[in-house]
Protein backbone atom coordinates (compact mmCIF):
# COMPACT_ATOMS: atom_id res chain seq x y z
CA UNK A 1 0.00 0.00 0.00
CA UNK A 2 1.21 3.50 -0.84
CA UNK A 3 -1.49 5.43 1.03
CA UNK A 4 0.86 6.11 3.94
CA UNK A 5 2.76 8.48 1.69
CA UNK A 6 0.51 10.37 -0.74
CA UNK A 7 3.53 11.47 -2.79
CA UNK A 8 4.59 7.88 -3.42
CA UNK A 9 2.90 5.82 -6.09
CA UNK A 10 3.94 3.01 -8.46
CA UNK A 11 5.18 4.08 -11.87
CA UNK A 12 4.46 2.25 -15.15
CA UNK A 13 7.03 -0.45 -14.34
CA UNK A 14 5.75 -1.02 -10.78
CA UNK A 15 8.47 0.95 -8.98
CA UNK A 16 7.61 3.53 -6.34
CA UNK A 17 8.52 7.10 -7.05
CA UNK A 18 8.09 10.57 -5.62
CA UNK A 19 5.90 12.60 -7.94
CA UNK A 20 7.52 15.83 -6.80
CA UNK A 21 10.93 14.59 -7.88
CA UNK A 22 10.16 13.42 -11.42
CA UNK A 23 9.68 14.97 -14.85
CA UNK A 24 6.38 14.19 -16.58
CA UNK A 25 5.58 14.12 -20.29
CA UNK A 26 3.45 17.23 -19.75
CA UNK A 27 6.50 19.02 -18.32
CA UNK A 28 8.29 18.43 -21.64
CA UNK A 29 5.77 20.56 -23.54
CA UNK A 30 3.85 17.83 -25.36
CA UNK A 31 0.31 18.70 -26.42
CA UNK A 32 -2.91 17.16 -25.14
CA UNK A 33 -3.52 14.72 -28.06
CA UNK A 34 -0.08 13.16 -27.56
CA UNK A 35 -0.43 13.10 -23.77
CA UNK A 36 -3.78 11.33 -24.16
CA UNK A 37 -2.19 8.65 -26.34
CA UNK A 38 0.56 8.13 -23.77
CA UNK A 39 -1.99 7.79 -20.96
CA UNK A 40 -3.86 5.17 -22.98
CA UNK A 41 -0.58 3.28 -23.44
CA UNK A 42 0.06 3.38 -19.69
CA UNK A 43 3.11 5.67 -19.85
CA UNK A 44 3.46 7.73 -16.67
CA UNK A 45 6.88 9.33 -16.90
CA UNK A 46 9.64 9.59 -19.51
CA UNK A 47 12.75 7.44 -19.43
CA UNK A 48 16.07 9.31 -19.05
CA UNK A 49 16.77 9.43 -22.79
CA UNK A 50 13.21 10.64 -23.47
CA UNK A 51 13.39 13.32 -20.78
CA UNK A 52 16.54 14.78 -22.33
CA UNK A 53 16.04 14.19 -26.06
CA UNK A 54 12.40 15.31 -26.36
CA UNK A 55 13.11 18.76 -24.95
CA UNK A 56 16.14 19.25 -27.21
CA UNK A 57 14.35 18.09 -30.36
CA UNK A 58 11.30 20.25 -29.60
CA UNK A 59 13.68 23.21 -29.32
CA UNK A 60 14.93 22.48 -32.84
CA UNK A 61 18.45 21.28 -31.97
CA UNK A 62 20.37 18.69 -33.91
CA UNK A 63 21.12 15.77 -31.61
CA UNK A 64 23.52 12.89 -31.01
CA UNK A 65 22.00 10.41 -28.57
CA UNK A 66 23.98 7.42 -27.36
CA UNK A 67 21.71 4.99 -25.54
CA UNK A 68 21.37 1.24 -25.27
CA UNK A 69 18.45 -0.64 -26.76
CA UNK A 70 15.42 -0.80 -24.50
CA UNK A 71 15.80 2.73 -23.16
CA UNK A 72 12.81 4.17 -25.02
CA UNK A 73 14.61 5.95 -27.83
CA UNK A 74 11.83 5.47 -30.41
CA UNK A 75 9.48 7.64 -28.37
CA UNK A 76 12.39 10.03 -27.74
CA UNK A 77 12.39 11.06 -31.41
CA UNK A 78 8.84 10.12 -32.48
CA UNK A 79 7.01 12.29 -29.94
CA UNK A 80 8.76 15.58 -30.83
CA UNK A 81 8.39 14.84 -34.54
CA UNK A 82 4.63 14.34 -34.11
CA UNK A 83 4.41 17.50 -32.00
CA UNK A 84 6.14 19.58 -34.70
CA UNK A 85 4.20 18.26 -37.72
CA UNK A 86 2.67 21.14 -39.65
CA UNK A 87 -1.14 20.91 -39.87
CA UNK A 88 -2.95 20.89 -43.18
CA UNK A 89 -4.34 18.69 -45.92
CA UNK A 90 -2.26 15.56 -46.50
CA UNK A 91 -3.42 14.52 -49.97
CA UNK A 92 -0.37 14.27 -52.19
CA UNK A 93 1.77 16.10 -49.65
CA UNK A 94 5.45 15.26 -49.30
CA UNK A 95 6.60 13.77 -45.95
CA UNK A 96 7.82 16.12 -43.24
CA UNK A 97 10.03 13.58 -41.45
CA UNK A 98 12.30 10.74 -42.51
CA UNK A 99 13.61 7.96 -40.26
CA UNK A 100 16.36 5.64 -41.54
CA UNK A 101 16.65 2.19 -39.95
CA UNK A 102 19.00 -0.75 -40.59
CA UNK A 103 16.35 -3.48 -40.93
CA UNK A 104 12.90 -4.10 -42.30
CA UNK A 105 11.64 -5.22 -38.90
CA UNK A 106 12.73 -2.02 -37.22
CA UNK A 107 11.20 0.10 -40.00
CA UNK A 108 7.82 -1.57 -39.45
CA UNK A 109 8.03 -1.22 -35.66
CA UNK A 110 9.00 2.46 -35.76
CA UNK A 111 6.20 3.24 -38.24
CA UNK A 112 3.73 1.46 -35.95
CA UNK A 113 5.01 3.54 -33.01
CA UNK A 114 4.33 6.77 -34.93
CA UNK A 115 0.81 5.58 -35.67
CA UNK A 116 0.20 4.69 -32.02
CA UNK A 117 1.66 7.86 -30.50
CA UNK A 118 -0.02 10.07 -33.10
CA UNK A 119 -3.40 8.36 -33.15
CA UNK A 120 -5.26 11.45 -31.91
CA UNK A 121 -3.60 13.65 -34.49
CA UNK A 122 -4.23 11.32 -37.42
CA UNK A 123 -0.52 10.83 -38.13
CA UNK A 124 0.23 8.68 -41.18
CA UNK A 125 3.62 6.90 -41.19
CA UNK A 126 4.76 4.65 -44.01
CA UNK A 127 7.35 1.87 -43.62
CA UNK A 128 9.47 1.54 -46.76
CA UNK A 129 11.66 -1.56 -47.16
CA UNK A 130 12.72 -4.26 -49.57
CA UNK A 131 10.79 -7.51 -49.71
CA UNK A 132 7.42 -5.76 -49.92
CA UNK A 133 5.79 -5.07 -53.30
CA UNK A 134 6.83 -1.55 -54.23
CA UNK A 135 3.40 -0.79 -55.73
CA UNK A 136 1.89 -0.71 -52.25
CA UNK A 137 4.45 1.87 -51.17
CA UNK A 138 3.96 3.90 -54.35
CA UNK A 139 0.22 4.17 -53.72
CA UNK A 140 0.71 5.34 -50.14
CA UNK A 141 3.31 7.94 -51.15
CA UNK A 142 0.98 9.26 -53.83
CA UNK A 143 -1.83 9.65 -51.31
CA UNK A 144 0.49 11.55 -48.97
CA UNK A 145 2.14 10.64 -45.66
CA UNK A 146 3.55 12.58 -42.72
CA UNK A 147 6.51 10.34 -41.91
CA UNK A 148 8.52 7.85 -43.97
CA UNK A 149 10.47 5.15 -42.11
CA UNK A 150 12.73 3.05 -44.26
CA UNK A 151 15.89 1.14 -44.94
CA UNK A 152 18.53 3.05 -46.93
CA UNK A 153 18.43 0.74 -49.96
CA UNK A 154 14.70 1.02 -50.58
CA UNK A 155 14.72 4.76 -49.83
CA UNK A 156 17.34 5.23 -52.55
CA UNK A 157 15.25 3.12 -54.91
CA UNK A 158 12.28 5.47 -54.45
CA UNK A 159 14.50 8.52 -54.87
CA UNK A 160 15.84 7.20 -58.19
CA UNK A 161 12.30 6.49 -59.37
CA UNK A 162 11.27 10.02 -58.39
CA UNK A 163 8.53 8.67 -56.11
CA UNK A 164 9.92 10.02 -52.82
CA UNK A 165 9.86 13.80 -52.51
CA UNK A 166 12.27 15.00 -49.82
CA UNK A 167 11.79 18.72 -50.42
CA UNK A 168 9.45 19.25 -47.45
CA UNK A 169 11.51 17.37 -44.89
CA UNK A 170 11.91 19.15 -41.56
CA UNK A 171 13.50 16.31 -39.56
CA UNK A 172 15.78 13.37 -40.39
CA UNK A 173 16.50 10.61 -37.86
CA UNK A 174 19.28 8.03 -38.13
CA UNK A 175 18.13 5.17 -35.90
CA UNK A 176 20.64 2.46 -34.87
CA UNK A 177 23.33 4.37 -36.79
CA UNK A 178 26.15 2.03 -35.76
CA UNK A 179 24.25 -0.98 -37.11
CA UNK A 180 23.58 0.75 -40.43
CA UNK A 181 27.31 1.36 -40.78
CA UNK A 182 28.09 -2.25 -39.84
CA UNK A 183 25.72 -3.39 -42.61
CA UNK A 184 27.53 -1.28 -45.21
CA UNK A 185 24.99 1.53 -45.68
CA UNK A 186 27.46 4.39 -45.25
CA UNK A 187 27.41 5.56 -48.90
CA UNK A 188 23.63 5.18 -49.14
CA UNK A 189 23.10 7.26 -46.01
CA UNK A 190 25.34 10.00 -47.36
CA UNK A 191 23.49 10.05 -50.69
CA UNK A 192 20.13 10.36 -48.93
CA UNK A 193 21.28 13.12 -46.58
CA UNK A 194 22.81 15.05 -49.49
CA UNK A 195 19.36 15.10 -51.14
CA UNK A 196 17.55 16.53 -48.09
CA UNK A 197 17.00 20.24 -47.39
CA UNK A 198 20.02 21.96 -45.85
CA UNK A 199 17.91 23.56 -43.11
CA UNK A 200 16.61 20.22 -41.81
CA UNK A 201 16.91 19.08 -38.20
CA UNK A 202 19.04 15.92 -37.93
CA UNK A 203 19.29 13.50 -35.02
CA UNK A 204 21.46 10.41 -34.69
CA UNK A 205 20.65 7.60 -32.25
CA UNK A 206 23.21 4.86 -31.65
CA UNK A 207 24.08 2.32 -28.96
CA UNK A 208 27.79 2.70 -29.68
CA UNK A 209 29.80 5.49 -31.28
CA UNK A 210 32.49 3.98 -33.54
CA UNK A 211 34.67 6.25 -35.70
CA UNK A 212 32.53 6.15 -38.88
CA UNK A 213 29.43 7.18 -36.96
CA UNK A 214 31.28 10.07 -35.30
CA UNK A 215 32.59 11.23 -38.69
CA UNK A 216 29.10 11.13 -40.20
CA UNK A 217 27.78 13.22 -37.32
CA UNK A 218 30.56 15.74 -37.82
CA UNK A 219 29.79 16.01 -41.53
CA UNK A 220 25.99 16.29 -41.43
CA UNK A 221 24.90 17.60 -38.01
CA UNK A 222 25.08 21.27 -37.03
CA UNK A 223 26.35 21.98 -33.51
CA UNK A 224 24.47 18.97 -32.16
CA UNK A 225 23.43 18.63 -28.54
CA UNK A 226 24.56 15.38 -26.93
CA UNK A 227 22.68 12.91 -24.76
CA UNK A 228 24.38 9.87 -23.26
CA UNK A 229 22.30 7.42 -21.25
CA UNK A 230 23.15 4.04 -19.79
CA UNK A 231 26.37 3.37 -21.73
CA UNK A 232 28.94 3.49 -18.92
CA UNK A 233 30.89 0.25 -18.97
CA UNK A 234 29.17 -0.76 -22.18
CA UNK A 235 26.55 -3.09 -20.69
CA UNK A 236 23.20 -2.72 -19.00
CA UNK A 237 23.05 -3.07 -15.18
CA UNK A 238 19.63 -4.75 -14.95
CA UNK A 239 20.86 -7.70 -17.01
CA UNK A 240 22.28 -10.66 -15.09
CA UNK A 241 25.27 -11.85 -17.16
CA UNK A 242 26.53 -15.44 -16.80
CA UNK A 243 29.21 -17.43 -18.61
CA UNK A 244 29.58 -21.23 -18.72
CA UNK A 245 32.69 -22.87 -20.14
CA UNK A 246 31.78 -26.05 -22.01
CA UNK A 247 33.44 -28.53 -24.32
CA UNK A 248 32.73 -28.06 -28.01
CA UNK A 249 30.98 -31.43 -28.32
CA UNK A 250 28.94 -30.78 -25.18
CA UNK A 251 27.53 -27.41 -26.18
CA UNK A 252 24.08 -28.61 -27.22
CA UNK A 253 23.62 -30.65 -24.06
CA UNK A 254 24.77 -27.64 -22.03
CA UNK A 255 22.18 -25.47 -23.79
CA UNK A 256 19.45 -28.01 -23.04
CA UNK A 257 20.41 -28.03 -19.36
CA UNK A 258 20.43 -24.23 -19.24
CA UNK A 259 16.94 -24.10 -20.79
CA UNK A 260 15.63 -26.71 -18.36
CA UNK A 261 17.14 -24.94 -15.35
CA UNK A 262 16.32 -21.34 -16.30
CA UNK A 263 12.90 -22.12 -17.81
CA UNK A 264 12.81 -18.89 -19.87
CA UNK A 265 9.42 -17.47 -20.74
CA UNK A 266 10.88 -16.08 -23.98
CA UNK A 267 14.48 -16.48 -25.17
CA UNK A 268 16.69 -15.65 -28.14
CA UNK A 269 19.56 -18.07 -28.80
CA UNK A 270 22.26 -16.52 -31.00
CA UNK A 271 24.40 -18.47 -33.46
CA UNK A 272 27.05 -17.21 -35.88
CA UNK A 273 25.83 -18.77 -39.14
CA UNK A 274 22.58 -19.56 -40.91
CA UNK A 275 23.51 -23.25 -41.10
CA UNK A 276 24.04 -23.37 -37.35
CA UNK A 277 20.71 -21.65 -36.77
CA UNK A 278 18.83 -24.21 -38.87
CA UNK A 279 20.70 -27.15 -37.34
CA UNK A 280 20.23 -25.99 -33.75
CA UNK A 281 16.56 -25.15 -34.37
CA UNK A 282 15.93 -28.68 -35.71
CA UNK A 283 17.69 -30.26 -32.71
CA UNK A 284 15.68 -28.18 -30.24
CA UNK A 285 12.38 -29.04 -31.94
CA UNK A 286 13.48 -32.70 -31.88
CA UNK A 287 13.84 -32.39 -28.10
CA UNK A 288 10.30 -30.92 -27.88
CA UNK A 289 11.45 -27.33 -27.22
CA UNK A 290 9.06 -24.82 -28.86
CA UNK A 291 11.61 -23.13 -31.13
CA UNK A 292 11.58 -21.03 -34.32
CA UNK A 293 14.52 -19.92 -36.48
CA UNK A 294 15.35 -16.53 -37.98
CA UNK A 295 18.12 -15.54 -40.41
CA UNK A 296 18.71 -13.53 -43.56
CA UNK A 297 17.77 -16.28 -46.04
CA UNK A 298 14.13 -16.26 -44.97
CA UNK A 299 11.68 -14.29 -47.06
CA UNK A 300 9.87 -11.33 -45.55
CA UNK A 301 6.67 -13.37 -45.30
CA UNK A 302 8.54 -16.15 -43.47
CA UNK A 303 10.23 -13.68 -41.10
CA UNK A 304 6.92 -12.00 -40.30
CA UNK A 305 5.34 -15.38 -39.57
CA UNK A 306 8.21 -16.38 -37.27
CA UNK A 307 8.06 -13.10 -35.35
CA UNK A 308 4.27 -13.30 -35.04
CA UNK A 309 4.57 -16.75 -33.45
CA UNK A 310 7.38 -15.59 -31.15
CA UNK A 311 5.55 -12.47 -29.99
CA UNK A 312 2.35 -14.47 -29.41
CA UNK A 313 4.20 -16.94 -27.20
CA UNK A 314 3.56 -19.86 -29.55
CA UNK A 315 7.34 -20.29 -29.75
CA UNK A 316 9.30 -19.67 -26.54
CA UNK A 317 12.71 -19.88 -28.19
CA UNK A 318 13.97 -17.93 -31.21
CA UNK A 319 17.23 -19.26 -32.69
CA UNK A 320 18.79 -16.48 -34.76
CA UNK A 321 21.86 -14.98 -36.35
CA UNK A 322 22.84 -11.40 -35.54
CA UNK A 323 20.09 -10.22 -37.88
CA UNK A 324 17.99 -10.39 -34.68
CA UNK A 325 20.53 -8.59 -32.48
CA UNK A 326 19.09 -5.25 -33.57
CA UNK A 327 15.81 -4.02 -34.87
CA UNK A 328 13.45 -6.47 -33.16
CA UNK A 329 11.18 -4.89 -30.58
CA UNK A 330 9.97 -7.69 -28.30
CA UNK A 331 9.67 -6.29 -24.80
CA UNK A 332 9.17 -9.49 -22.80
CA UNK A 333 12.35 -11.44 -23.65
CA UNK A 334 13.51 -12.99 -20.39
CA UNK A 335 16.78 -14.55 -21.63
CA UNK A 336 19.44 -14.08 -24.28
CA UNK A 337 21.75 -17.05 -24.81
CA UNK A 338 24.96 -16.73 -26.80
CA UNK A 339 25.31 -20.26 -28.17
CA UNK A 340 28.26 -18.91 -30.13
CA UNK A 341 30.30 -16.06 -28.68
CA UNK A 342 29.96 -12.91 -30.82
CA UNK A 343 32.91 -11.72 -32.91
CA UNK A 344 33.28 -8.39 -31.11
CA UNK A 345 32.18 -6.62 -27.92
CA UNK A 346 29.75 -4.33 -29.76
CA UNK A 347 27.76 -7.33 -31.00
CA UNK A 348 27.69 -8.68 -27.46
CA UNK A 349 26.16 -5.43 -26.19
CA UNK A 350 23.63 -5.43 -29.02
CA UNK A 351 22.66 -9.05 -28.39
CA UNK A 352 22.13 -8.80 -24.65
CA UNK A 353 20.21 -5.57 -25.17
CA UNK A 354 17.30 -7.72 -26.37
CA UNK A 355 16.53 -8.54 -22.72
CA UNK A 356 16.17 -6.31 -19.67
CA UNK A 357 14.29 -3.73 -21.74
CA UNK A 358 12.49 -0.65 -20.45
CA UNK A 359 13.41 -1.11 -16.81
CA UNK A 360 12.78 -4.85 -16.60
CA UNK A 361 15.36 -7.37 -15.46
CA UNK A 362 16.84 -9.93 -17.82
CA UNK A 363 19.43 -12.66 -18.09
CA UNK A 364 22.24 -13.09 -20.65
CA UNK A 365 24.03 -16.47 -20.74
CA UNK A 366 27.12 -17.15 -22.84
CA UNK A 367 28.43 -20.64 -23.63
CA UNK A 368 32.19 -20.52 -24.21
CA UNK A 369 34.50 -23.28 -25.43
CA UNK A 370 38.19 -23.28 -24.40
CA UNK A 371 39.10 -21.88 -27.83
CA UNK A 372 36.83 -18.90 -27.25
CA UNK A 373 38.35 -17.77 -23.96
CA UNK A 374 40.29 -14.95 -25.62
CA UNK A 375 37.13 -13.58 -27.19
CA UNK A 376 35.42 -13.66 -23.82
CA UNK A 377 38.31 -11.76 -22.25
CA UNK A 378 38.03 -9.08 -24.95
CA UNK A 379 34.31 -8.70 -24.22
CA UNK A 380 34.93 -8.50 -20.48
CA UNK A 381 37.54 -5.76 -20.90
CA UNK A 382 35.37 -3.75 -23.27
CA UNK A 383 32.13 -3.96 -21.27
CA UNK A 384 33.54 -3.90 -17.75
Amino acid sequence: MYDSDPAARPDFWGKTRKTAMTTTFADLGLSEPILQALIELGYEEPTPVQAQAIALLLAGSDLIAQAQTGTGKTAAFALPIIERLAPGARAGRAPQALVMTPTRELAVQVAEAFHTYGRHRGVVALPVYGGQPIERQLGALKRGVDVVVGTPGRLLDHMRRGTLDLSALRTVILDEADEMFAMGFVEDIGSILDATPAERQTALFSATMPGPVARLASAYLREPARVTVGVAGGSVPQIRQICYEVGGRDKFEALARVLDYEQPTSAIVFCRTKLEVDSLGDRLVGRAYPAETLHGDLSQVQRDRVMQRFRAGQAEILVATDVAARGLDVEQISHVINYDIPHDPENYVHRIGRTGRAGRTGCAITLVTPRERRGLQNIARATG
